[in-house]
């Protein structure tokens, strides 16, 4: 059956009826969602039949989401059809298994360790709960605005402050920002959406001192790109008893971005509070448990994804670089480029050729930041990139 409802539509209300902001590109803007306050005014309009008629456009590279196409590992995937015939069951003692995994690896107790079905319900758990009496919350402009922007639903402040020349989280300003009204400081390493990692003693000496006045909240999302985790991660601060919270999830190197586990690791008080917010490992479902379960600190694995992802990454380099394009070095799965064109314009242009990216406006430039996919998707973009450039 014909409707009238077009493709931005379309994209719009599946990330509305999903739950959240829109991120699609194909003409909305990426960096200015619609408020989730629309969503029952959209629902109104838009009818079950027409989303389920209407299809998003077709897309050749998805280069949008900051995704691992190269997961989840063979062993998750077994896990996940060995689970279903004990699916029926609630996997009350798998979650623990999980989070004893998780805590004997990171050197921390079991009751410091909160799991949910991704690192999202944790951020919004923390917003929340730092948005009470309407404290302010700092974080970095631009830097991954998930808790950010729940914090202002429930009437937080924010002070968002610019990067550095280098386009890293200004931690001098930061800090300078702290004041008796500070609810929470929100730090990402590495950085959303510029890619770039903070030098670690300076992080961990400025957590030291910020964690004595208020909570840091450090999503260390994207660290399992970095040559050596273990070294930048801020595990030991909370092994410290400072008061950090650490949040990481499987939605990246291991490739679980559809399955949804992530935790945060704080002081078992904190980890109470939080918990206060959100269902927590009751979210996770049994499959995607056993598939944590099973790829959690699986070595050859997520070598090899990450050595793919290497590959891809300087195959963008070069190609930008034979444009004439510079680019923020990234230590993510994403690299950031400034555009000669209207971001808005590029995005639609590239989206025509089956190509999705994101774009954002700062420091006076409009940018693209592109996820990085297998080498096809790739080629795709250099491909419909040098059309553009």
């Amino acid at each position: 059956m014909a409707t009238s409802m077009d493709r931005r539509t379309w994209l719009k209300a599946s990330a509305l009826l999903a739950g959240g902001t829109a991120f699609f590109p194909s003409g909305i803007s990426s960096l200015v969602a619609m408020p989730r306050p629309a969503a029952s005014a959209l629902r109104e309009r838009i009818t079950e039949e027409s989303l389920l008629t209407d299809g998003p456009p077709p897309m050749r590279a998805r280069l949008l989401a900051n995704e691992n196409p190269f997961g989840p590992s063979q062993k998750a995937k077994q896990a996940m059809v060995d689970s279903l015939n004990s699916s029926y069951q609630y996997p009350f003692m798998h979650y623990r298994e999980l989070v004893q995994k998780i805590a004997a690896h990171e050197g921390v107790s079991p009751e410091s360790v909160l799991l949910s079905a991704g690192s999202s319900p944790l951020l919004l758990a923390a917003a929340m709960h730092f948005s009470q009496k309407g404290g302010t919350i700092i974080t970095g402009d631009p830097s991954y605005d998930d808790l950010v922007e729940s914090a202002k639903e429930f009437n937080a402040t924010i002070a968002a402050v610019p990067l550095t020349a280098d386009y890293k989280l200004d931690l001098d300003a930061m800090e300078k920002k702290v004041d008796a009204k500070t609810a929470l400081v929100y730090i990402c390493n590495p950085n959303n959406p510029t890619g770039t990692v903070l030098d670690t003693a300076k992080l961990k000496a400025f957590c030291e001192r910020v964690s004595k006045k208020v909570p840091v909240f450090v999503d260390e999302a994207y660290i399992d790109y970095l040559p050596n985790p273990e070294a930048v991660t801020l595990m030991d601060a909370v092994k410290k008893n400072q008061n950090i919270l650490v949040a990481r999830t499987f939605s990246k190197l291991y490739g679980f971005a559809g399955l949804r586990v992530g935790y945060v690791v704080a002081q078992p008080e904190m980890v109470k509070t939080l918990s206060k917010y959100t269902n927590g490992a009751m979210s996770i479902s049994g499959p995607a448990i056993m598939a944590a379960l099973a790829s959690y600190q699986d070595k050859a694995y997520l070598s090899d994804a990450l050595q793919k992802t290497m590959a891809s990454k300087q195959f963008l380099y070069d190609t930008l670089k034979k444009e004439g394009y510079e680019y923020i070095p990234s230590s993510a799965n994403f690299v950031m480029f400034p555009l000669r064109m209207d971001g808005k314009r590029f995005s639609d242009e590239m989206m025509k050729r089956g190509v999705g990216i994101r774009y954002w406006k700062f420091a006076g430039k409009d940018w693209c930041r592109v996820s990085l996919g297998r080498m096809d998707e790739m080629q795709a973009f250099a491909e419909a990139f040098q059309q553009l450039s």
